[in-house]
């Protein structure tokens, strides 16, 4: 039904128009009596082969889904009744903050790719904490994190702590974003000399509250192997829980769309079918060099339920998926979790 009647239409808005549309018709859901628990019976496969202990959470599933579509932490439960074992809310900056100018989401179909430049648009952390508040999630909740635009990297730090203090009794564990690629200067700070800066004081932070919550560090598929050792041996020494495998990509390896037209559309992140390889070559790099110390989250292009499994038996934990939703459908989470069990 989603992929012959649902995606065309909202396939025939502007991408960003759609995601409001979307998320509109989520909300109106919330008012049709049993519209929750249909939704949840039509996509339940749940099975205790399927549960997961990492970073001393339990996971109902491995299945998650990825940071920047609920934005700004108002959806997890809707989102929820898909079947996600957990759900990325953000990126969540200090500050609200408007984000780049539209046109600013693209979409290439042909090759199941998605390209934005949002530049991290979010109603602020306070925001967030609000709703987390009045609407008790229903799933593990990862707070993705990052300062505002107008923040110079040298002041950073401020930004992650104002942001992970505000966030810590509402949330399940951190995913510190570092590596978006369309907030000038951010992937910046993926140097080891600004991250220590800013994740000592998170973790120097976390002892004065009283539940332990685990902090993640998102990477993008972009960084050298240099860089990643650093931060893989930094993650290993100062007690960093794991790392997120990865973010966006600034490559348009893999597009099938004319040059006219990727020079279009111009700067911006890609995520989808193109990026799979580069992400599953990233866990399988993490997973090597940490030796299995280091638990991994996989995200980028999984859009099948064969490629979500070969990103766990690469070496990732658990993973996420974010394009393979809106392309592939809610669907694809249940397929997924009946691959794992050797159901598919």
């Amino acid at each position: 039904m989603y992929k012959q009647i649902i995606r065309p239409i909202l396939f025939s808005f502007s991408p960003e128009t759609a995601h409001n549309l979307t998320f509109a018709a989520l909300k109106i859901l919330r008012f049709i009596p049993f519209a929750g628990k249909i939704i949840r019976m039509t996509y339940k496969c749940d099975a205790p082969e399927l549960e997961r202990e990492v970073f001393g959470l339990r996971f109902r599933n491995p299945v998650g889904l990825a940071g920047g579509l609920d934005k700004n932490g108002e959806f997890y439960n809707d989102l929820a009744n898909f079947g996600f074992g957990f759900v990325e809310i953000g990126s969540l900056t200090p500050e609200p903050q408007p984000g780049n100018p539209r046109p600013r989401l693209f979409r290439s179909v042909r090759d199941r790719a998605i390209i934005n430049r949002m530049g991290i648009n979010n109603k602020g952390v306070k925001n967030a904490v609000e709703h987390l508040r009045r609407e008790k999630p229903n799933v593990l909740i990862a707070g993705n994190i990052s300062k505002n635009t107008s923040s110079i990297n040298d002041d950073a730090a401020k930004d992650y702590e104002s942001a992970f203090a505000l966030l810590y009794d509402f949330v399940d564990m951190f995913v510190i974003n570092i590596s978006c690629p369309n907030v000038s200067g951010l992937s910046d700070l993926q140097d080891v000399s600004f991250l220590s800066d800013i994740v000592d004081k998170l973790l120097d932070l976390r002892m004065y509250f009283d539940e332990y919550r685990p902090v993640l560090i998102k990477v993008s598929p972009d960084i050298s192997h240099q860089q990643l050792d650093e931060i893989i041996d930094y993650a290993l020494m100062s007690g960093v829980d794991g790392i997120v495998a990865g973010n966006t990509t600034r490559s348009r390896d893999g597009l099938t769309l004319p040059k006219e037209k990727i020079e279009e559309i111009g700067n911006g992140g890609m995520s989808g079918a193109p990026l799979y390889a580069k992400s599953l070559e990233l866990v399988r790099y993490i997973a090597a060099k940490s030796k299995g110390k280091l638990p991994i989250i996989g995200v980028g292009g999984i859009m099948s339920a064969a490629q979500a499994k070969e990103m766990l038996d690469a070496g990732a934990s658990l993973v996420e998926i974010y394009s393979g939703f809106i392309y592939e459908g809610p669907s694809l989470i249940k397929k997924i979790k009946k691959a794992i069990l050797g159901k598919q």
